[in-house]
This record gives C-alpha cells, sequence and structure tokens, in this order.
C-alpha cells in the first residue's frame, strides 16, 4: 500500500512539473504580448502567475521504517538551479516533525505520526536568497494530511453494563443497548464500520449487530425469575464491517429478571389450633398463622381475611407488615360458659394482582380452631353504666336505685357491693352489700353540685381479688327550694323636680332554682310600704318591674333618702318569695333628668372610696408614723457610747496570765512611776457618777484620804497577805483604781476582770495574782459580796456557802 501511495505522490509531482513548463510558457507569452502593447503605449493590467506549485500532501500514519519518511519536493519558479535560492519551512511541526531540504525542497517526516492524535498540520514555505536573505517569493501555506490505518479496536462506553427486563417478557423484549465507538477515520475504509455480536448469553439473549440492542430471546414460559434471576452477557464490536482482520472490543453485561406477581400465597400448613383464656380483652393476639410466597417485595405481600365460621364477630385477623403473618386478634368478650371452641375458615392472597396470572388459584384457604379457656372471672354487672335521680330534698336514709352484678363463672359465687370511696370523698352516698341498693348518707342540694359521679365496686366472696367496678352518674332534681332576688344591687335616685308616674328605676331577678318551664317573677311593693308610699311598683309582666313615683316634687332638705321594699315572688310550686329594699336618693338634676348634686349620705354611698379603704389608709399611716418614730430611737440609742470598750472583756475575750514582765525598766508596758509615786495619781471627781449595778456606798464616793479605814477594808478589800497590807503605796493605787472603775457610769453590769498587779526585779509591790490566793491556806470572807447590790446576790451565795454544803 505504501508503494501505492509513493506512485500517487510522484504521478501528482509530475503534473505539476508538466503545469509548471506550461504556465513558464503561457506567462513568457504574456510578457511579449505585454511588452508589444507597452510599446504601443497602451494601459494594459498584468497578472502575476503564482510560483508554487501544490496545495496539500498527503502522508500513511504509523510509519515504521527505519529513515525519515518521504512526503513530498516543493520547488518554485526561483529556482533555477544555479543554487541561490534557499527553502524555508514555518508551522506547525516545522523543524521538528517536519523538515525540508532547503536546497532542493524535499519534505520529509522525522517520526511516526498518529491520525487519531493529529489528521493534518498546517504549514508554510517560501524562498530566499542565499546571500542576501531576501524572500523570493510570498509565503505560501499548504497542508499535510494523514491517511488513515486500522490501528484502533472498538471501545465500548462502559466495561459493564447492567440491565434487567421483567420475567415472564415476550420474545423480542428490549433489555438495554450498548455502544461502542472507533477513533479510525469514519470516511476512509470500513475502519470505523462496526457490527455487534454476542459470544455468550445464547440462547436467551440476542443483540442487534447494528444498533447492539439486546433483546430476549426466549418465551415467557423459559424465563421464570424463580428458576433464574441473574445472567451474565457478553457483546461484541468488530471493526471492517465485521470482515476478517478487523478488531474487537468487547464488553460485559449483567442482567436481571425482575419480579412479577406470578406465584399465589399458599398457606404452610392447612388447619391451625389456639387456645384463649375467657378474660383475655379485644385486642388479644390468639395466634398467627404463616403463608408463603415465591415472589418477593410487594408483589410477596399479603392479606388475610375470615371468610365463614361461628367466630366470624368474635376474632380478627390482619397482616403484621414485617413478617407478612396473620395475626389472629379478639374481637369481643368471651365466655366459655357460652361457647368454649370456634371455627374459622381464613382466606389469604395477594395485595398486588396482576391481570395476566390471575387464577381460581391465586387464594388459599385454610382452618382455624380456637378453644376458650375457663378462667375465673370476676363479677360482671348487668350495665355498662348506671343513671340514677333523686330530689334535692330527699331525706337521709332514701334510697337512688340499685345495681347488680353476678358471677359469670359455672360456680355462681355470691357478690358484695361497695362504695369506691375515691370517688365519694365527702361520703354522701353508700350501698347495701347484700343486694346493690344505693341510699343516702347526707342530704343533697343541686345548688351546690347537679350531679354526682360516684362507682360501685362488686366482689366475690369466695375470691375478694376478683372485683369490678361500675360508675353511676346521680342527677339531683330540683325542687323550687330558693327564693328569687335583685339581679344585681340597684342605686336608684329620683330628682326633686319630677312628675307623677315617672319611671325611675326598672329592676329584674334570679334564681338559683331551675324549674323545667322557665323562670316565672312577681313583682309587688311590699305591705309595710303601701301606706303613704312615696314610689310604686309596677310590674311589667316579663320578669322585670318598673319603680315609679306618686309625687311630682322630692325635697332633699327634707328627705335625702326614701327606702322602697319590693316582694319578688316565683311562680313555682312551692311557691317561694323574698324582700328586697331599694334605697332611692334625691338629687338635684338638670333639665334632661342629668343628676347633678345628691346630698352627703348619697355622696358618701357614691362610687369611690368606702369607709373600709379609709380607715385601712389611715391605719397604714399609723403603722408608717410608728416605723419612723422607732427607727429615730434606734439611731439614737446607737449613738451612745457602749458599756464594754475594754478588750479586756472576759466574756469575749481570753486574757493570757503568763507573760513576764520586763521589770521595772519596762516603761513601755506600764508606768511604773504610778506605783512608785501613788500621791500624784489623779484622784476621782466627787461629782463622780455611781455605778448602776451596786448599792450606793458612802465609803466609795469618797477618795482614799477622806474614807474611815475600817469600812473601806471591810467592803473593797478581801483578807490578803501580810506582805500585802504592810504596802500602804500599792494599797492606795490599787484602791484607786477600784474606786475609778465603780464610779465609771459605762462600767459594764456584770463582773469583769481587771488587772492592777505588777511584778518585777526588786519592786516593792509583792504580786496581787488572783493564784495567790488559790494557794493559802487562810479563811477567806466573802460577805462584803452581799452588800454590793442585788446584782451580786448569786455571787455571794456561791462564795459564802460553807464547804459542808457542797458534800
Amino acid at each position: 500500500m505504501r508503494t501505492t501511495l509513493q506512485a500517487v505522490v510522484w504521478l501528482c509531482l509530475g503534473l505539476s512539473v508538466e503545469a509548471l513548463s506550461l504556465n513558464g510558457r503561457r506567462i513568457d507569452s504574456g510578457r511579449g504580448e505585454g511588452t508589444e502593447a507597452a510599446t504601443r503605449g497602451e494601459k494594459l493590467l498584468r497578472r502575476v502567475r503564482r510560483g508554487w506549485m501544490w496545495n496539500q500532501f498527503f502522508l500513511q500514519e504509523e510509519y515504521t521504517g527505519s529513515d525519515y519518511q518521504y512526503i513530498g519536493k516543493l520547488q518554485s519558479d526561483q529556482d533555477h538551479g544555479n543554487g541561490l535560492v534557499k527553502y524555508v519551512l514555518s508551522g506547525e511541526g516545522a523543524g521538528t516533525v517536519f523538515v525540508i531540504d532547503e536546497n532542493n525542497g524535499d519534505l520529509h517526516a522525522t517520526r511516526r505520526l498518529d491520525r487519531e492524535e493529529k489528521s493534518f498540520y498546517i504549514l508554510k514555505a517560501t524562498v530566499v536568497n542565499k546571500r542576501t536573505g531576501i524572500k523570493l517569493e510570498p509565503e505560501t501555506e499548504f497542508t499535510v494530511k494523514l491517511h488513515d490505518i486500522n490501528d484502533n479496536e472498538p471501545q465500548f462506553d462502559k466495561e459493564v453494563y447492567t440491565g434487567s427486563v421483567p420475567e415472564r417478557s415476550d420474545i423480542g423484549t428490549s433489555v438495554i443497548q450498548v455502544t461502542a465507538t472507533d477513533a479510525d477515520d469514519s470516511m476512509y475504509g470500513s475502519s470505523a464500520k462496526l457490527v455487534y455480536s454476542i459470544s455468550q448469553g445464547h440462547p436467551y439473549f440476542s443483540v442487534d449487530p447494528n444498533t447492539g440492542v439486546i433483546r430476549t430471546a426466549l418465551g415467557p414460559g423459559d424465563m421464570d425469575r424463580e428458576q433464574r434471576e441473574h445472567y451474565q452477557v457478553v457483546i461484541e464490536a468488530k471493526d471492517m464491517a465485521g470482515q476478517r482482520g478487523g478488531l474487537t472490543g468487547s464488553t460485559v453485561v449483567n442482567i436481571s429478571l425482575t419480579d412479577v406477581n406470578d406465584n399465589p400465597p399458599r398457606f404452610t400448613q392447612s388447619i391451625y389450633q389456639f387456645r384463649v383464656p375467657e378474660s383475655s380483652k379485644s385486642g388479644t393476639p390468639v395466634g398467627r398463622i404463616k403463608a408463603t410466597d415465591k415472589d418477593i417485595g410487594k408483589n410477596a405481600e399479603m392479606y388475610f381475611t375470615i371468610v365463614s365460621g361461628d367466630g366470624m364477630d368474635v376474632f380478627d385477623i390482619s397482616t403484621d407488615k414485617d413478617t407478612q403473618e396473620g395475626v389472629i386478634t379478639v374481637s369481643k368478650p368471651l365466655d366459655f360458659e357460652k361457647k368454649p371452641s370456634y371455627t374459622v375458615e381464613i382466606q389469604v392472597q395477594n395485595t398486588q394482582l396482576d391481570p395476566r396470572f390471575m387464577s381460581a388459584g391465586s387464594k388459599d384457604m385454610a382452618t382455624v380452631r380456637i378453644g376458650v379457656d375457663d378462667v375465673d372471672e370476676p363479677p360482671l354487672f348487668d350495665k355498662a353504666s348506671y343513671l340514677m335521680e333523686v330530689k334535692e330534698d330527699a331525706a337521709v336514709g332514701v334510697a337512688v336505685g340499685s345495681v347488680s352484678a353476678m358471677d359469670p363463672d359455672g360456680a355462681r359465687s355470691m357478690v358484695k357491693y361497695s362504695i369506691d370511696r375515691r370517688t365519694d370523698m365527702d361520703r354522701l352516698f353508700n350501698v347495701y352489700p347484700g343486694n346493690g341498693s344505693v341510699f343516702l348518707l347526707r342530704s343533697l342540694d343541686r345548688e351546690d353540685s347537679a350531679w354526682h359521679n360516684i362507682s360501685v365496686i362488686a366482689t366475690e366472696f369466695n375470691n375478694p381479688r376478683q372485683s369490678s367496678h361500675v360508675p353511676i352518674y346521680i342527677r339531683l332534681l330540683d325542687i323550687n327550694d330558693n327564693a328569687p332576688t335583685f339581679a344585681t344591687v340597684y342605686e336608684p335616685f329620683v330628682c326633686e323636680r319630677t312628675k307623677a308616674g315617672q319611671r325611675i328605676q326598672t329592676v329584674s331577678a334570679v334564681d338559683a332554682d331551675e324549674p323545667s318551664s322557665g323562670h316565672k317573677f312577681f313583682f309587688s311593693l311590699a305591705p309595710e310600704g303601701t301606706q303613704r308610699s312615696n314610689f310604686t311598683v309596677r310590674d311589667n309582666g316579663d320578669n322585670t318591674a318598673g319603680i315609679l313615683t306618686r309625687r311630682a316634687s322630692y325635697s332633699r332638705l327634707h328627705q335625702s333618702v326614701y327606702l322602697v321594699p319590693v316582694v319578688i315572688t316565683d311562680g313555682d310550686y312551692p311557691m317561694q318569695s323574698s324582700t328586697g329594699t331599694l334605697t332611692v336618693r334625691v338629687c338635684t338634676c338638670d333639665r334632661e333628668g342629668n343628676m347633678e348634686v345628691c346630698n352627703a349620705e348619697a355622696l358618701s354611698s357614691s362610687p369611690g372610696l368606702s369607709t373600709g379603704a379609709l380607715i385601712a389608709i389611715l391605719l397604714c399611716a399609723i403603722i408608717l408614723l410608728m416605723i419612723v418614730v422607732l427607727f429615730t430611737a434606734l439611731k439614737r440609742q446607737r449613738k451612745q457610747e457602749p458599756l464594754i470598750i475594754s478588750k479586756e472583756d472576759v466574756r469575749d475575750n481570753v486574757v493570757s496570765y503568763n507573760d513576764e514582765g520586763g521589770g521595772e525598766e519596762d516603761t513601755q508596758a506600764f508606768d511604773i512611776g504610778a506605783l512608785r509615786h501613788p500621791d500624784t495619781a489623779a484622784a476621782l471627781e466627787e461629782s463622780a457618777k455611781q455605778r448602776r449595778d451596786i448599792i450606793p456606798s458612802d465609803t466609795l464616793l469618797y477618795p482614799p484620804h477622806r474614807r474611815p479605814a475600817p469600812v473601806a477594808s471591810s467592803l473593797m478589800m478581801p483578807p490578803v497577805s501580810m506582805a500585802t497590807r504592810d504596802n500602804g503605796d500599792v494599797r492606795e493605787f490599787i484602791n484607786q483604781r477600784v474606786m475609778e472603775n465603780d464610779c465609771n457610769p459605762t462600767a459594764p453590769p456584770y463582773d469583769s476582770l481587771a488587772t492592777y498587779a505588777y511584778e518585777g526585779a526588786g519592786s516593792v509591790a509583792e504580786s496581787l495574782s488572783s493564784l495567790g490566793t488559790v494557794s493559802s491556806e487562810a479563811e477567806q470572807d466573802y460577805h462584803y459580796l452581799s452588800e454590793w447590790g442585788p446584782r451580786f446576790r448569786k455571787l455571794a451565795d456561791l462564795y459564802g456557802a460553807e464547804d459542808s454544803d457542797f458534800s
């Protein structure tokens, strides 16, 4: 084939050379005529002849030779063979894919080309003078086209196709279409012309050789999903129109048969037997029956029905959507004593029926036998509920009605009755245990509650755990036991200037009773108000009445308020009546009859602040004033100095006695000068106030130099050691401090501890610690404590008692 193509190329080149020579001669002839015309002086148009004799070249793809592939020869009429012309190539692939001999114009391809990658190349060529580099011809464009060869096999769109077709389809039913493509040139030869065939899948399927459509090849009886569901088909596509030597591609098609409802459901057994207790409630499941269907999905869905039998009204059947089983349930109460067993016929069929496969055998039947088990049942009332009526004035003990229950079992056990007190918290009713008669325990009032709902319990004597309840609805019948009253509080007034027979108020009445024929009220003036009455009552006949004046003028200065007693009577039996009093105020009115001014009593009763509200406001003001006064008193009391300002308060502070003094040189802790020179200490003022917790004593009011020694020692100083008694300076200092604390008005009203002792090296004062008195064996005299006042009486009793008193 390559040799043939080269011969064609050489033939084209030969024709080009002949044309070149012809054109050259024709151009040369044209030039002579042009010269002659120019000589004649005529102006003629000149045609420039083309220098290139080619337009396109053809090249075979997939060249496998070792040398460059020769494409053709380029030649210009400017090339005279003297070697002064140079051929120059540019464009797609110039210099890489395509090269040209610059001396003779031979064009070659440097490598193997693939048409499927690029089918043609556009190049440009020109000739230049080798010496000057000037173009001798304008640049001309040409095309190199690649001839296709069958080097690509067909390719399918998918490696694996998936299709489906309903089972039992007719022959030739379309399943799926496969498509293959060939990269070769479809316009050149048969390299891209494909033919489809089936290599695997016979005899079930076939394929159209031109379109690739896969169809069923067998009839409905052979394509049954229940026998075989999945098929694998291999389809081939061959180019060259299927001729020998063509390339082939293949793909796999997985075909599934979809289900149709061609199989009816079938019971797994023909007879089912179940047992159920007679105490089962409505909706209690009795048992399950199962049917199978070879189909799947919706085609296998089924429903069950009871078509015949003596238990059609007693039992019901439904389908479990998850398991497709028939569930038999109780629909009515069972009674072993009445009927111990039932038999029903149950039918099953599909919910989705296919008319093509409907036949007499599309349904299946099964027999179900159900036995009832006897159980000990609670008493059964003859009614599901009771409605009783009683008059509201019925006496205590009157029977309201009766209930009846019996044991449904064969033993017929005795039944006793009782009230469920959770439904009768006020204990208004009771029931006789033996006969079920309901009677009153307390009187009733319809106006308080028109209905009473209670529950009665029936219990077996032999088995108290067996009991049942029944609701009783008791309606109270109304009797006329309530007198009518005014519908609201009326505040009528009359103008001073009016006319006789003027209506000043319209009144109506209400009654708590509810007569069956409706209310009928009658209004009249009370007998005590008929004598010299200033007003009259006119019954309107529609359960209302008008209050009319009997005078033409009234004076609020003479009488500001009138009381009008009105008798209201109902029309029921026994007749009930009541007297309501209207308070009519006398007011000054304008010309239109609008009230302007009323008397003081009328104004006080007019809408506004009532007397109770005024009293409440006054009490609130008094309480607020008391709070302010109390707050002020507390604030003043807080400004006074506290009774205890010492940090040595023995109630709240702990005083440490284990400190060692620094001696006489320690002037920071205590001023020792007070002990060395006690005379310089400040004396107490004679006008100082005494303590409030001791009896006034003349001894304590005098300074030490004026106080008699015996009295001071007997009152103030308990017995001390001889060393302390001889030291007069220290004794005087201690007495001054005691006097100072006793006369201090801010001292606390209870015993407090004050330390006056001083202890140091070389001190003239001996220890005054209370610990020294503990170790002393001398008798202590505490009788002086009884003279300190009533606050120290308890302390005097404790310390003044003899030791024998505590033994």
